[in-house]
């Protein structure tokens, strides 16, 4: 058994590497941080009241921003590598910040971690973007290497302004 702070520090070096392939546009290795099974969720956040917290973000099966699977991933990534994705052509240039990670071993081997990230986006001269939220994955080790089996994405915001949605987070 790994102890908490080694598993702290072991997956903070994980989300960090996930961080510089995405920044450095290594789509194909950042998709090998993935289980063939996994699920890749970006939920609605919705403004309500104070009494209706619970209804605040989308559950799973209802309208979502993104609920892709391994099938999905991989086609998003190939259209990427395509050239021929008109929005990221030329390409956009991106800085992931991850933080505040908080590690839960769970009795199944997996582990459920939750990160806090900051996204800036350049695109062109003018199009600038800053992302913010959180992410809550299952981690599960496959062949001796985490790997990631759930992704639910929150975004703090509700409205996204930008043009389009086409960066991973």
């Amino acid at each position: 058994m790994t102890p908490p702070q080694a598993l702290w520090f072991e997956l903070m070096q994980f989300y960090i590497r996930e961080a510089w392939l995405l920044d450095e546009r290594r789509f194909t290795e950042w998709l090998a941080l993935f289980t063939d099974d996994v699920l890749y969720f970006m939920p609605r956040r919705k403004n309500v009241r104070r009494r209706e917290l619970e209804r605040e973000v989308t559950s799973l099966g209802d309208l979502a921003l993104i609920e892709d699977d391994r099938t999905y991933l991989e086609m998003r990534v190939a259209r990427l590598e395509t050239g021929r994705a008109w929005a990221e052509d030329p390409p956009s240039r991106t800085r992931h910040l991850v933080g505040n990670l908080v590690v839960d071993p769970l009795e199944s081997g997996e582990v459920r971690a939750k990160t806090a990230f900051l996204v800036y986006r350049s695109h062109l001269e003018t199009d600038q973007q800053l992302l913010s939220g959180c992410r809550e994955d299952v981690l599960r080790q496959v062949d001796g290497s985490w790997k990631v089996a759930k992704r639910t994405v929150i975004l703090d915001a509700n409205v996204l302004l930008d043009k389009n949605l086409s960066v991973f987070l």
